[in-house]
């Protein structure tokens, strides 16, 4: 009997292909996007130009980093991949398979939070199913859909990039994946790198929302010509959320290995974890494919609102294939679907770092 890949987190490309992309149901002319690998959301016309994004994400539990920081994971992660669209959710439905040791005064308070962050946001929460599992013990608690509706040739999609546009990233490499480090073992990390290298990444934390970088761009952009497509940075980092897009519109790209941006906290941690922070999980980063010529108006504006972001590359001709240029040298850029941050968290778990 075959058996995925220990630690590979969501499924392959190669997977993907082989097991899902083949068998999606009923065909329906109206689902313009359905699912494809790198695409954050499906797309679907409703008629008379009114087009409806739906995305799914799971929904994370993690008594290591509270019931606070779990429910901030479970809203914004899915809100990250709708922000892609260039447009804010409006409505979301939650699957909860809860453990069975959860406590009502635990659930209450996870629940609370999931209540604000969606009010927050504007999202109505409109339905679900909530149980307790026995065996239950994953840190992913379900899973969770968002909608929203807007004109069908102004939401833009993950696949639209070109050869040409140039690459702009936000924010910084693996906020996540360090700050959940940080948080599930504290006491190693404060002893290993230090108490201020620790408070970063405590604070980088909630900086992991990719909405506003989003809807900023969206304000001095056209959709879809001038800025051309949206990714946001998950499983697989920065890199793996490039290769993903440039896979899902069917470029090559270059990408400058300089020029990725990486805090010093995110360095620190991940080095101690013993890890590559360019493919650790990178909620918060959102890659922008712009049409060239239109990036100095986008970058301006982010950083006129506080968030930083610089271009990292070009999306080139398929047949160019991946590169990435280090140390002045091209080389070739490959992913193996495998994110680093989910071996790194089970072995210390395992080895009982505090």
């Amino acid at each position: 009997m075959r058996a995925f890949e220990e630690f590979s987190g969501k499924l392959t490309a190669k997977s993907f292909q082989q097991m899902i992309r083949p068998r999606t149901g009923r065909y329906r002319q109206e689902v313009l996007y359905g699912p494809s690998f790198g695409v954050d959301t499906a797309i679907i016309d409703l008629g008379n130009n009114l087009g409806l994004a739906v995305s799914s994400d799971p929904l994370s539990l993690i008594p290591s980093i509270g019931m606070k920081a779990s429910a901030w994971l479970s809203v914004h992660l899915m809100a990250n991949d709708m922000a892609t669209t260039g447009f804010a959710p409006m409505y979301t439905q939650m699957v909860l398979n809860l453990p069975p040791q959860l406590s009502v005064e635990a659930f209450d308070e996870y629940w609370s939070h999931i209540h604000q962050f969606c009010d927050e946001l504007g999202v109505a929460i409109t339905g679900g199913h909530t149980g307790q599992i026995e065996g239950q013990n994953s840190t992913v608690s379900g899973g969770g859909t968002m909608f929203l509706t807007a004109r069908l040739d102004q939401i833009i999609s993950s696949k639209g990039a070109s050869p040409g546009d140039l690459i702009i990233l936000t924010k910084e490499a693996a906020m996540t994946s360090s700050s959940i480090l940080a948080m599930s073992f504290p006491q190693t990390v404060i002893n290993k790198v230090g108490k201020e290298v620790y408070d970063k990444a405590c604070e980088n934390f909630y900086r992991t929302s990719s909405l506003p970088e989003a809807l900023l761009a969206r304000e001095v952009l056209e959709p879809n010509r001038e800025l051309k497509a949206m990714h946001d940075v998950t499983e697989g980092g920065v890199l793996g959320a490039i290769l993903e897009m440039a896979q899902a519109s069917g470029c090559g790209v270059c990408i400058n290995d300089e020029s990725l941006p990486l805090g010093e906290a995110q360095r620190q941690i991940t080095a101690l974890f013993g890890i590559d922070p360019r493919f650790c999980v990178g909620a918060g980063s959102m890659v922008m494919a712009v049409k060239k010529g239109k990036e100095e108006a986008v970058l301006q504006h982010l950083h006129s609102s506080q968030i930083p972001a610089a271009v990292v590359g070009e999306f080139t001709p398929k047949e160019n294939g991946h590169i990435i240029i280090e140390n002045g040298v091209e080389n070739p850029l490959s992913f193996d679907g495998r994110d680093p941050y989910w071996e790194a968290f089970f072995k210390a778990y395992k080895a009982n770092w505090t």
